[in-house]
Formats: C-alpha cells, structure tokens, sequence
C-alpha cells in the first residue's frame, strides 16, 4: 500500500499541481473521519501516516485533569503516571487504539472525502490563475448553450457567456473559437465561475493592444473606448512621441491592423481618432467622420454646442444618433449639434471675436484650430 500511495500522492502533485502537503492533510482528515463514524468513537485522535511502510496508525489524545469527567478525553494523573512518571497536569498523553481492521474500512471510507479535498484544491488552482485574469483577453471554444448562456471552454474550466453579453450580429456554433472578455471570476461552492463578454468595450481595447505593438509598449495609449457592440465603435488614442502617429499605428499599413480587428468582430466599424485634453479639438475629432464648423463649451455644465455644415447634419448625428452618442460616450461631454443654418437663425454662429476669446481661451491655441472656414 505504502508504494501505491506514495505513486498516487506523485501522479497527483505533478498533473493536477496540488502540494503533497495538501493531500496528506487531506487523507489524514479522512481517516480521523473513518475512524469516528466506523467505530463509533468520539475521543480527539490523531492519525500517524507512514507513507513508506504504507502503516496506518491512530492515537487517542487526552488530557491529563485532578478529576475525570469524560474517559474519552481525559485521563487521571495516576493513570498517566502508570504510563510514564514524567506525565504532569494540562500534558497530553497519546495512546494507541488503532483497530484490527482499521486499514481497510479506512481505505473505503476515506476515499470519497480525499476525492472531495482533491477536488477542492484543484477548484483553489483553477480560482487562483483565474482572479488574476479579470480583464483580460483569452481565446476559447464554444460548447453549448442554452437560453442563458453559451458554454465556452477556456481549457481547464467552462466560462459562462450571457445573452446580453454576446454580439447582436454574431452566430455561435458549437467548436468555434472565439475571443473573449473575462468581466468576472466569482468562487462558489461549486467552484470558481467565470463570466465573459463579446460586447464589453474591454474586449475592443485588448485587442487593439494584442494588435498594435505601440500600445503594447506603452508608446500609444488608449484614452477611451465607445462602443455599440456590433454596430460601431470609437477609439481615443494620444502618443506623448511627437513623432509619432497614434491613428496610423492603430490602422497600420493599407489598414492591416484595424481590419484584423474588424474580422474578429465581425465586421463592426471602428473609428480612431486622436485624443486632446482640448475638448473643442477632441469633440471635434470624436464626431469624425463629420466636419465641424465650431465647437462651443460649456464647462459648468460639461456640455457642447456642435456647430456643422448643413449637408453634414446627418452624418454628425449619425443613424439614430449613433454617431453623436458614441462621441459622448468617448469624450465624457454633452453634445449638442446644430446644421449651420439653426446656429445662425439661434445667433450663437458665427461666435464674436470677443466671445469666442472668453469661451475657449482656456482651451484653444490658435495652431490648433483646424475646423473648416466660415464661408462669410
């Protein structure tokens, strides 16, 4: 016995990476548990594992007390004594009381309980290299799914995709592999659960950074992300590199790179535009790819008045307002957009030179403006 335990302990600890201190405590828990419920003893004991003699011995422990109430956890000092003469008071004295047939209730009995501690550690293992990857990327394989979930295997554990975390415009097939976005890894009393998403505007930054070696190296940085997954998406990038470009390193050469992430998401559209700490050039920017004419702000109220030729009225707004939400969502500001002609007809366009000093003096240096001219 004491070989095939020693080989099981082995097996377990280099394939599954549980310490074999964990399965020891394990198996001696099991026995201490075999051992009261098959023979009936409730006396505190302790299990004595000899791993390389395969022997298997219990000890009763009791205390040593004036006066014994319970023989089952106490022993007298004169009997102590009789056991060895240097036994005091508060000792403990161990005897043992294993049973003839000990090893093999044992063997049966413990089996499901080390199973239960084997399972449990491997739950631990799982949780532990999972926790640690909440927001972040990892490519699985859908199972199954029902009217909940899909089922998306990640390897050692089943991640859980819900409804309203899929794409609108994506069919799931069982043995497709699909990228996905760890939002959750919660530990249950069925083990560790992990949810992941195809919609979280996460899912969009990670890959622009598994895309894009600048963003990988810290070079350009992801300001913002707005997202309707499956629809439309905008990116805010910024390099502190004067020389370089943060929009044509995330669109790369013939736009090699944006368009890989556009096949992984089958097909959204992802607008990048170049981040400023300016809102009049950064709500600008967002509205892309609509011209803007002006940009009036209103910093109390963290709001914008967008001012757009007439014949791009419509394509700042965007189709049910998509544009015009999504450029909210990226820039953190109200936007409020007005056709040339409303802004003149209200006369707040064209700005006066003393207003549009005091609007935006604390935004604007003037080699920044790039809007298109008044026609007047």
């Amino acid at each position: 016995m004491g070989n095939e335990l020693l080989d099981a302990l082995y097996i377990l600890e280099n394939e599954k990476g549980i310490s074999r201190e964990v399965l020891i405590d394990a198996i001696e828990a099991a026995l201490i548990s075999a051992y009261r419920r098959n023979f009936n003893q409730a006396q505190n004991v302790r299990i004595d594992l000899n791993l390389g003699k395969g022997t298997m011995r219990v000890f009763a422990r009791k205390d040593v007390v004036d006066e014994v109430f319970d023989s089952r956890l106490e022993i007298s000092v004169e009997e102590a004594r009789a056991i060895d003469p240097n036994y005091q008071l508060e000792d403990i004295v161990e005897m043992e009381v294993t049973p003839k047939d000990f090893g093999r209730i044992a063997a049966q009995t413990a089996k499901q309980v080390v199973t239960q501690r084997v399972r449990e550690a491997e739950r631990g293992i799982i949780y532990a290299e999972f926790i640690d990857r909440e927001e972040d990327i990892m490519t699985g394989i859908v199972q199954r799914q029902d009217s909940r979930f899909i089922y998306v295997s990640l390897g050692k554990i089943e991640a859980l995709l819900p409804v309203n975390e899929q794409m609108p415009n994506e069919q799931y097939k069982p043995h497709d592999r699909i990228k996905v976005f760890i939002t959750k890894v919660e530990k249950t009393s069925k083990g560790p659960q992990i949810f992941v998403s195809r919609s979280h505007p996460g899912l969009l930054k990670r890959l622009f950074e598994i895309e894009v070696p600048e963003i990988f190296d810290g070079t350009v940085e992801i300001k913002s992300v707005a997202r309707e997954a499956g629809d439309r998406s905008k990116i805010s990038v910024h390099s502190e590199n004067e020389e370089v470009d943060p929009v044509g390193s995330c669109v790369g050469q013939k736009g090699q790179r944006v368009q890989a992430i556009v096949n992984e998401l089958k097909g959204e559209k992802i607008d990048i535009v170049k981040w400023s700490e300016n809102p009049v050039i950064f709500v600008a920017n967002a509205l892309s790819p609509s011209k803007v004419l002006e940009v009036i702000v209103k910093e109390e109220e963290k709001a914008t008045t967008v001012i757009v030729p007439d014949y791009q009225l419509s394509l700042a707004i965007g189709k049910r307002g998509q544009n015009a939400r999504l450029a909210a969502k990226l820039t953190g500001w109200k936007i409020d957009i007005k056709s040339e002609t409303e802004a003149r007809e209200a006369g707040i366009y064209p700005v006066e030179e003393q207003e549009f000093l005091l609007s935006r003096d604390s935004y604007v240096n003037e080699e920044d403006i790039d809007f298109e001219e008044d026609n007047e």
